[in-house]
């Protein structure tokens, strides 16, 4: 969470903070580049200059042969057009947010259960099954981002978030292609075939020309104008690629499949809870409205989310005593999930005036009835052990809030 002074009201302003992220973050979060964003301007320059080549070498003869209603003219905009419509929808590809799920700062508090025979193991299921159109579907916790996946997300190993609807991290954009910019994507290959159709088509056209206006052989018209060859040898290249593309892309979306699901063979051995038929298909993939972006850099956090939480003290060495190492992932959970257990514990159960503990070092805990006091401390006791992958934690009891313990030896 990252906080900042208002200038006006002078009053705290705490924002939501994404320092996680490995994305590229350009006007206040508007534009969301990926983490590789320099394969975009790559992009940019594979697409604009052959593009170039051609509008100097080749569109700039064929305004002079074709005069009448200003054809020539004709050709060369449509060109610029194509190509400033394909490097719009690239940019649209790269830079909008493919449908990040906003990670959670702790586990989902309602999906752990107490076991009765260790009452202090929280139990958590790593994998739900939902209904989709009356088919179930599993649904995977993430341990990063420490919630359950939607239907059909995924966590991306690049940009490290889980992106909705993930199709595939396309390395020519630098970004996840999602459910937000799957259409942006699909629109480009398809684009970009388009274009390498027409620029070969029209350099073939023009090499054409040369051999019939002066009656060469194909070997002369192409040492009049070897710029064309070249344009149109690209063209052809890039043609397969993107028009392979456009295709594989078509059959996807017919069925309504993703890239990461096909190569799963996901629904080879199940139906497909979300394919509605080739029409629906198409139209709710390519003509139905954008859903939100989850991701709102500018959002204010709600007051209650930033309240003081109570401090916890421990027992152990002094802060500035204790050895710096990096805590290890298993004392983090044991610690958030023992926090967890101690706050259900203290909304269900009806605490006497007197209790009695035993810890696992034969130490009992004597907790005496006190009214709550939101000044005081929350007693906490662990021991961890010297390996950095197991954290141990003692029995704890604690009578009250507000109440602290004191130890009695047996």
């Amino acid at each position: 969470m990252v906080c900042c002074i208002s200038s006006s009201s002078e009053a705290v302003r705490c924002f939501i903070d994404f320092s996680h992220f490995l994305q590229i973050i350009w006007c206040g979060g508007r534009l969301i580049f990926g983490p590789d964003a320099k394969a975009t301007l790559l992009s940019f320059a594979l697409i604009a200059t052959p593009v170039v080549v051609f509008c100097v070498f080749v569109a700039k003869h064929l305004i002079h042969i074709f005069p009448a209603y200003n054809a020539g003219y004709a050709i060369l905009v449509v060109t610029v057009a194509l190509t400033v419509h394909v490097l719009l929808l690239l940019f649209l590809t790269s830079s909008q947010d493919p449908g990040i799920v906003p990670r959670n700062s702790h586990p989902p508090v309602e999906e752990f259960s107490h076991d009765a025979s260790a009452p202090h193991t929280l139990q958590f299921p790593r994998i739900k099954e939902i209904m989709v159109n009356g088919v179930p579907v599993r649904v995977k916790y993430c341990e990063t981002c420490m919630l359950y996946r939607p239907p059909r997300c995924s966590h991306c190993s690049k940009c490290d978030n889980c992106v909705e609807r993930f199709d595939h991290h396309c390395p020519w954009v630098g970004q996840c292609i999602g459910q937000r910019n799957y259409r942006y994507f699909f629109w480009f290959v398809a684009s970009a075939a388009v274009l390498c159709f027409y620029v070969f088509s029209m350099c073939a056209l023009y090499i054409s020309l040369l051999m019939n206006k002066g009656h060469h052989s194909v070997v002369e018209a192409i040492k009049i104008s070897p710029a064309s060859v070249a344009v149109m040898a690209y063209c052809f290249i890039c043609f397969w690629f993107v028009g392979g593309l456009t295709g594989f892309h078509s059959y996807l979306i017919a069925n309504n499949k993703t890239t990461y699901e096909n190569l799963k063979y996901k629904y080879s051995n199940q139906p497909n809870a979300f394919n509605l038929g080739c029409m629906h298909n198409c139209f709710e993939v390519l003509c139905t409205k954008r859903k939100p972006s989850r991701i709102n850099l500018r959002a204010i956090v709600q007051e209650e989310h930033v309240a003081s939480q109570p401090r916890f003290s421990r027992s152990s060495a002094p802060e500035d005593e204790t050895p710096h190492r990096p805590r290890a992932k298993v004392e983090d959970d044991l610690e958030m999930g023992l926090d967890i257990l101690k706050t259900t514990r203290r909304r269900s159960d009806e605490l006497s005036d007197e209790e009695f503990g035993t810890g696992s070092n034969g130490a009992t805990y004597h907790t005496t009835g006190c009214t709550p006091d939101s000044d005081n401390e929350i007693p906490v006791i662990r021991t961890m052990t010297e390996s950095s992958s197991e954290a141990r934690d003692l029995d704890i009891s604690v009578g009250n809030a507000a109440c602290p313990s004191s130890p009695v030896q047996k």
